[in-house]
């Protein structure tokens, strides 16, 4: 059961700054330059918060990043640059944007709420990708220091109906707030508070099962906060016959953006894999030996597109490895690579990734599950062109040019209990953080 809750949101007030200049991609996708440049665009943009430049603090007097993160809040909230809704809400989201690399325009719906933290054990919340130790310390000292989270935990659910948009969007006016990210995404809120509509809601998403599309790590993270800081059993019930739901007590929901899997505005991006920094890699013998596994096919000159367009067109499991040598495409021998996938659940061993990542990467290459986790030698990359570029560049012994996982081989993965590689999916856009708040205290 999805129990999902409205909540009094902190937000930036728009007569002291403009949204633009003050919300951010997600944390794990903001590069070094985007980091520098959010830092001049406002001195209230959230980046301070949530991935703060280490050498503006005074190591000496005992400050670093989180606790220069918390100074922040606290006074953008004393200052009235972030304000706090009197009552609590819901927010309808909605994207649109233009699918990389085609003309298409498509708009992607949700709403904000708060959603309780479940063990993966309960089934009702479903994760489909392993997680790292590293972002989930990071994640958990700044939740420690703020009491806050800033970005939303992505969730899937069901609706083939579209019950959901339909209570939220039909009779939609202007938003109350919108703005267009570096990508050219429009994003635009409304808020919903007409207690009827967010109880219908309520009532709606009570049957659904959720999967992480994005936001493992911040989830785990959440997760293992409440439990670290709440009591073992409460006797307070989470609502009553006359007011809104809500949680037992603060730490055991989080935020999050819920969109329906089955509408047609999800776009999943392919992750390329990019090895680099092998001792002794040569790209004649990586050739020979996958030829045990997979049908390798030589392929003419072209760029990094015209190895994606070929890969989407081919049957079974298929992708480009790209050396100093020319790009050749890897079609997997079934009865050869039946034996070295024997191990994974079923489920997996349909999957593009899961032929790469246990047959090239672990068996041929020497990268074990730890490197991997370790990013030792791998790089991932959305951009087939950098990709392809950094072998050219001699930065990279191969890239590997991938498809992208598609929503039903998702869902069977996360519903079945299992998880497939790290960095498998790569949702297109992103939800921005700093269009809300959630304030533990």
């Amino acid at each position: 059961m999805a129990n999902i809750y409205p909540f009094r949101a902190w937000r930036y007030n728009p007569s002291v700054v403009r949204l633009e200049d003050v919300v951010t991609q997600p944390y794990d996708k903001i590069s070094p330059a985007m980091q520098e440049a959010y830092y001049h665009r406002s001195p209230y943009n959230l980046v301070r918060i949530i991935l703060g430049l280490p050498e503006l603090f005074d190591a000496e007097r005992g400050e670093n990043v989180y606790t220069r993160a918390a100074r922040d809040f606290a006074a953008w909230k004393d200052q009235s640059v972030l304000v706090q809704e009197r009552d609590p809400g819901i927010f309808a989201y909605s994207q649109r944007f233009r699918v990389p690399g085609s003309d298409a325009i498509k708009e992607r719906r949700g709403f904000i709420a708060l959603g309780k933290l479940h063990e993966y054990a309960d089934q009702v919340v479903f994760r489909h990708e392993q997680t790292l130790s590293k972002p989930k310390s990071d994640r958990l000292n700044l939740l420690k220091a703020t009491h806050a989270h800033f970005g939303q935990i992505f969730m899937l659910y069901s609706d083939p109906a579209g019950s959901v948009e339909n209570i939220l969007y039909d009779g939609a006016g202007p938003a109350d707030a919108e703005v267009t990210d570096e990508y050219g995404v429009l994003h635009r809120v409304w808020r919903v508070a007409d207690p009827a509509v967010i109880r219908l809601l309520v009532s709606t998403m009570a049957d659904k099962k959720l999967i992480i599309a994005d936001g493992h790590h911040r989830y785990e993270t959440a997760l293992n906060y409440s439990k670290e800081h709440t009591p073992a059993s409460l006797s307070r019930t989470e609502h009553n016959a006359n007011s809104l739901p809500q949680p037992q007590f603060p730490e055991a929901a989080v935020m999050m953006t819920f969109v329906n899997m089955d509408a047609d505005g999800l776009v999943i991006l392919p992750t390329h894999r990019v090895v680099h920094s092998l001792p002794a890699f040569d790209p004649a013998a990586f050739t020979s030996a996958a030829e045990q596994f997979f049908n390798v096919q030589k392929l003419p000159e072209a760029p990094a597109i015209g190895h994606l367009d070929r890969l989407r067109n081919e049957m079974g499991t298929a992708f480009v490895a790209v050396t100093r040598n020319g790009a050749f495409l890897l079609r997997s021998k079934p009865d050869a690579t039946a034996t070295a996938l024997a191990s994974l659940p079923e489920n997996q061993r349909q999957l593009d990734l899961s032929h790469l990542h246990t047959i090239i990467l672990d068996r041929l290459m020497g990268l074990d599950a730890e490197k991997v986790r370790e990013q030792t030698n791998l790089r991932y990359l959305r951009d087939a062109a950098e990709a392809v570029d950094q072998v050219h560049r001699g930065e990279a012994d191969v890239t590997f040019l991938t498809n992208p996982v598609t929503m039903e081989q998702l869902r069977e993965v996360a519903f079945a209990g299992s998880v497939m590689p790290q960095k498998s999916t790569d949702f297109f856009p992103k939800l921005l953080s700093g269009l809300t708040i959630y304030a533990l205290e």
